[in-house]
């Protein structure tokens, strides 16, 4: 089948088209997530055995005027691998000068995931995390929640990356965060 299909809606999509970046040093979780991956019909699965390696790819990615060479969709990342971690490679994303990596889904596919580990991943900019051992179902839900809830990318002195908060809570003082056009400050960054 060459399509994913969320089970509690009926968008089907076709993968054909995706460009998967896989950074995983094991060699068989690279073939076990290559092969998710193929069954879900992604057309292009680029593997990688570090961050080193994935950040040298990215960049020539990001700097190429070819029409044959294009960004990837999404990047998978495991967080601990010899040689550079999925620390480095998701906080180089994330202050990468160029928009194409910056704004790169990322997702933590990791053994090591602890709450502290999610919440650090989470702080630096990943969109998901994902606990090994990776089945296909929790792998294709970690990706479509990417395609259909995308969270938008917030900036401060502190943080750039999606927006951490998953929902939202009802606010029981007064509400100091709205404002009038009127009194809105915009600015534009040159990049």
């Amino acid at each position: 089948m060459s399509t994913i299909r969320q089970s509690s809606s009926t968008n089907t999509y076709s993968l054909k088209n995706f460009s998967v970046l896989l950074v995983e040093d094991y060699e068989f979780l690279q073939q076990l997530i290559t092969g998710m991956l193929r069954a879900f019909g992604v057309g292009n699965i680029i593997v990688c055995s570090g961050a080193d390696e994935a950040k040298g790819l990215l960049s020539v990615m990001a700097s190429s005027k070819s029409a044959d060479m294009r960004m990837v969709d999404i990047v998978l990342t495991d967080w601990m691998m010899t040689e550079g971690s999925g620390e480095d490679l998701i906080k180089w994303i994330r202050n990468h000068a160029n928009d194409r990596v910056k704004f790169l889904p990322t997702i933590l596919v990791s053994a090591f995931t602890s709450e502290d580990i999610v919440k650090i991943a989470r702080d630096i900019g990943a969109n998901e995390a994902l606990v090994k051992p990776v089945s296909g179902e929790k792998l294709a839900k970690r990706i479509l929640s990417v395609i259909d809830l995308p969270r938008p990318y917030i900036k401060s002195p502190e943080y750039f990356g999606p927006d951490r908060r998953r929902k939202e809570l009802p606010w029981k003082k007064e509400e100091r965060r709205i404002m009038t056009p009127e009194k809105m400050k915009v600015t534009h960054e040159k990049l």
